[in-house]
């Protein structure tokens, strides 16, 4: 059950200017019940969010925001977990309130050079004071390449049992260590965008990379003990480099193909094994008739292999890392003047992860597991379906 509300008060102080400012105000209740087999798990959460603002141009070129917020969460939170034939109740009920302030610049040189810096200092009532800076580049130095580059620091409040709590679908035990910190993180990034005419027509290309190192982290250890998962502060490294290459160039009248490629390589130092990601393609194909009376789309996802969780030793019940594999979907759409009909297929070649639950025959037993899915485990999909479209007029 979840009820919000959101207002927003604004007044322009100097239309010419653009010197306006304004208030906003949000406020959300969240009540979230759930059971997983004897393991009841419940969490209530208060929000309140306010933010005043203030934004200047003082030229074409030079612009200033600033502004004060103020954001406050309650949680209720409990779970309730059976040991040695008893239930144990563990409450995680908090209060964090955050006051802060930011200031922000942005340099706009005739939309060709843009560059925006800004700082933020907030208070945790849970984590003391912290300060994010970031800046970001747009530089434009030709039509048909453009240039995009950012770094800043990230502070992040977890919520280890809200956002984790498909692992409840586990005979797995929860272990968190007290004292957990908030999560701290530098973040760098970069991205080329190329718009080359080709052949009478213009060719995409854009290639990003992406770059996280926390100083902090809050770890979710799965592999220390497979009956157990542990939270606990990063003690070590941790970092993720994702590299992404997209493409895209329509052939003739009416079809485009698109394709693209990311590859992650992602580690945390746990206390004894480290994670490792590994790559995702996608290949997309869309053809539409001159007289725009029929389309076609067809959709290839690539995914890479991993690793899996550390089984365990003694009784491995899965393998330590999973193949690679590829999901098609595909779908032909008829157009009418005000109407269409669809009809289309997900995962069109049946591709379904064998034995996505461990021990599903036990379920109450201790090597039972529903959380290690790593690929679809519905097979194919037929849909079809009709869309109406009301004139605006």
């Amino acid at each position: 059950n979840r009820a919000e509300l959101f207002t927003k008060q604004a007044y322009i102080i100097d239309k010419e200017k653009v010197e306006s400012v304004a208030l906003i105000l949000s406020g959300s209740y969240h009540e979230q019940k759930s059971r997983y087999d004897r393991t009841p798990y419940n969490v209530y959460q208060n929000n309140v969010y306010a933010s005043l603002l203030y934004e200047k141009e003082f030229t074409p070129m030079h612009s200033l925001s600033t502004g004060l917020s103020m954001n406050y969460d309650g949680f209720d939170e409990n779970l309730v977990q059976y040991a040695g034939g008893e239930s144990v109740r563990h409450a995680y009920d908090r209060t964090e309130v955050v006051p802060g302030a930011y200031a922000q610049y942005t340099f706009n040189l005739n939309d060709k050079l843009i560059l925006l810096a800004g700082v933020r200092a907030d208070y945790s009532t849970l984590y003391d004071f912290f300060v994010t800076p970031r800046v970001h580049i747009k530089y434009n130095p030709f039509d048909w390449f453009h240039i995009r580059a950012s770094a800043g620091k990230g502070f992040r409040t977890a919520n280890v049992l809200a956002e984790n709590n498909f692992l409840l679908s586990s005979s797995r035990k929860m272990y968190i260590a007290d004292n957990l910190d908030q999560e701290e993180a530098w973040n760098t990034g970069l991205n080329l965008s190329f718009y080359i005419p080709l052949f009478g027509k213009e060719l995409s290309l854009s290639g990003e990379w992406y770059y996280t190192d926390f100083l902090k982290q809050i770890v979710v250890d799965m592999d220390s003990d497979p009956h157990a998962v542990r939270f606990y502060n990063l003690d070590g490294r941790s970092y993720s480099n994702s590299f992404q290459v997209e493409a895209s160039y329509p052939f003739f009248r009416g079809f485009t193909l698109t394709a693209a490629y990311r590859y992650t390589d992602a580690k945390t130092d746990y206390r004894n094994e480290e994670g490792v990601s590994d790559y995702k393609g996608l290949l997309t194909a869309s053809y539409q008739t001159p007289l725009k009376k029929w389309q076609f789309d067809l959709t290839s996802q690539f995914n890479g292999g991993g690793r899996m969780p550390t089984p365990d030793a003694s009784n491995p019940l899965w393998e330590p890392n999973f193949k690679a594999y590829t999901v098609v979907n595909a779908q032909i759409t008829k157009y009418f003047r005000q109407w269409s009909i669809y009809v289309g297929a997900e995962n069109l070649f049946n591709y379904k992860q064998p034995n996505p639950i461990i021990d599903a025959s036990n379920p109450r037993g201790d090597n039972f597991d529903g959380s290690m899915v790593w690929g679809p485990v519905h097979g194919r999909k037929i849909y079809a379906g009709i869309r109406f479209n009301i004139s605006r007029d």
